[in-house]
């Protein structure tokens, strides 16, 4: 399965992800971690990214498509991925079209997981993370807030910037900004297909699952 897979912050995509890596033995590709390993090893276009990350600036498309182009070359990738954080513009979109067109890659499908808002909000704002090991806490484990320490390992627990009230709802307009275009581009095309990320785990992972062998049973 090869398949592009959206979310905004607090859905739990990463959960569907990880399932999914499971499921079909994927390679997923973050393209945040293939940023970071590019320039770890000092590849040609790991330098070039370097030079813009390094100026607070974004990293050019032709760059990202370059190293898109290299992890997709490897076996693995070419029977299974799980593709995350990119595209996140319609131009993004056309120019991965147009590499999956040049190396023969059939795109099975682009999952959007759909939430609640409100609830994401509740749901960060109330998470809380160990210094020490980073463990993840919610308010409800912590008898509303008033254990300081993490349960395994006594360290102190914090409260992310990210995961403040003002700043997650601003997170969730700049996703809703950005995927808006995005989502119809892949509606029109007919690979899109869009869940409740709010439902239970299992109950999502099944939807998901549906939809991909859904088409394939119908080949």
């Amino acid at each position: 399965m090869r398949i592009v897979l959206f979310g905004p912050p607090g859905v739990g995509k990463g959960t569907q992800a990880k399932l999914l890596v499971e499921e079909f033995h994927s390679l997923h590709i973050s393209t945040g971690d293939l940023l970071r390993e590019a320039v770890k090893n000092k590849s040609t276009l790991g330098l070039e990214a370097k030079k813009y990350m390094d100026g607070g600036n974004l990293v050019p498309d032709e760059i990202m498509i370059g190293l898109l182009e290299e992890v997709l070359q490897s076996d693995q990738a070419k029977c299974n991925f799980i593709l995350d954080g990119f595209p996140r513009t319609v131009a993004q979109a056309r120019a991965l079209d147009a590499m999956f067109e040049r190396m023969n890659i059939t795109l099975d499908g682009v999952i959007s997981l759909r939430s609640d808002h409100d609830e994401v909000i509740r749901r960060l704002s109330n998470r809380r993370i160990c210094k020490a090991c980073g463990r993840i806490y919610s308010l409800s484990q912590l008898d509303g807030g008033s254990q300081k320490q993490c349960r395994v390992c006594g360290g102190e627990l914090y409260q992310r910037e990210d995961d403040k009230p003002e700043t997650v709802k601003h997170r969730l307009e700049v996703y809703l900004e950005q995927t808006k275009p995005l989502k119809e581009f892949y509606r029109r095309s007919n690979r899109f297909h869009q869940i409740d990320g709010m439902k239970q785990i299992g109950y999502v992972h099944k939807q998901i699952l549906d939809f991909l062998y859904k088409d394939r049973t119908e080949i």
